[in-house]
C-alpha cells in the first residue's frame, strides 16, 4: 500500500477539558465498524489518557510512542490491536500506539524533548505497514511545535471546542493556524453542550464565526460522565444522541477523506 493512500486525521482543541480523546476514540470504534482499519496515536505526550478508554492497560513488555521516539523500538512494536470484542468478526481494526503513563517517563520526554519529524514518520510507517485506512492523532492542546508539524501533514482537522467565551476565542487562533498550514479538510465540533442551550443557534453561530463546516454538536450529558471517562460510549450506548452525533461525523468524515 502507498503511504499516502492512509488518511490522517487530527483532532485538536486549544483548551484541555473539551473531550478531545474521547471524541479521538469513539470516531475510531465509529470508522472500525464501518469496516475500516484505523490508528490511534496519543500524542499528548505529557498527559496521556486515551488508552483507558480501550481498555488497555501497559504491561511490563508493552512499548508506548515514547519508546520509537526516545529509542529504537519500531513503531510497530509500539501498536496494539484495542479493537473491542463486539467487532471481533468484523472487517474493521483499532490499532492504539499509547503514550507511556509513569510519571518519570512523562518527566524525562518533557524535559529531553524529541526528534519532533520522527512523529510523523512513525505515523506514514505505521500507515504503510499495517494497511490502515485512517489514522486518528489526538493531539495536545493548545499551539505548538509538534501539533502544527502533525496538522500540516494532516488531511483533515477536527477541532473541538465547549461553548465557552474562552474557547471561542482559543478556537479562532487555532483554525487560523490550521488554515495557513492549508489543511485540506477541516471540521470543528461543539462538545458538552448544556441542555438550556439551542443547538441550532449554536451551530448557526460558530459556522459564521469560524467558516468551516460544523460537523457536530454534542450535548453535554449526565448519564455520560461515567462512561466517558473509562469506555467507549458507541459501545455501551450506541442509541444516546452523544453517540449518534459521533456516528453521522465519522459518515461524514469517511465521505470526505475516503
Amino acid at each position: 500500500m502507498d503511504r499516502f493512500m492512509t488518511r490522517i486525521l487530527s483532532v485538536h482543541s486549544f483548551r484541555g477539558g473539551t473531550g478531545k480523546s474521547n471524541l479521538s476514540a469513539n470516531l475510531a470504534a465509529a470508522f472500525a465498524a464501518r469496516g475500516l482499519r484505523v490508528g490511534v496515536f496519543d500524542t499528548d505526550l505529557a498527559s496521556p489518557g486515551i488508552h483507558v478508554l480501550f481498555g488497555f492497560t501497559a504491561g511490563p513488555e508493552s512499548h508506548t510512542l515514547n519508546d520509537h521516539l526516545q529509542g529504537s523500538i519500531p513503531i510497530e512494536q509500539c501498536s496494539h490491536d484495542v479493537t473491542p470484542a463486539s467487532m471481533a468478526g468484523g472487517k474493521g481494526r483499532i490499532f492504539l500506539v499509547p503514550a507511556a503513563m509513569e510519571g518519570d517517563r512523562i518527566a524525562r520526554l518533557l524535559r529531553e524533548g524529541y526528534e519532533v519529524e520522527r512523529l510523523n514518520d512513525a505515523l506514514f510507517s505505521l500507515g504503510q505497514s499495517q494497511h490502515l485506512d485512517l489514522l486518528i492523532v489526538d493531539t495536545h492542546p493548545g499551539i505548538n511545535e509538534e501539533t502544527l508539524l502533525t496538522t500540516a501533514i494532516s488531511d483533515c482537522l477536527v477541532m473541538v471546542m465547549r461553548p465557552d467565551q474562552q474557547d471561542y476565542l482559543g478556537t479562532a487562533v487555532a483554525i487560523e493556524v490550521a488554515q495557513r498550514l492549508m489543511v485540506p479538510e477541516a471540521r470543528l465540533v461543539v462538545n458538552k453542550l448544556p441542555a438550556h442551550f439551542d443547538a441550532e443557534q449554536v451551530r448557526a453561530r460558530v459556522a459564521q464565526s469560524y467558516g468551516i463546516p460544523v460537523g457536530a454538536i454534542l450535548p453535554l450529558s449526565d448519564d455520560l460522565l461515567t462512561i466517558a471517562s473509562g469506555s467507549l460510549a458507541l459501545m455501551d450506548v450506541p442509541t444516546h444522541p452523544w453517540s449518534t452525533g459521533v456516528t453521522q461525523l465519522a459518515a461524514d468524515l469517511a465521505d470526505a477523506l475516503l
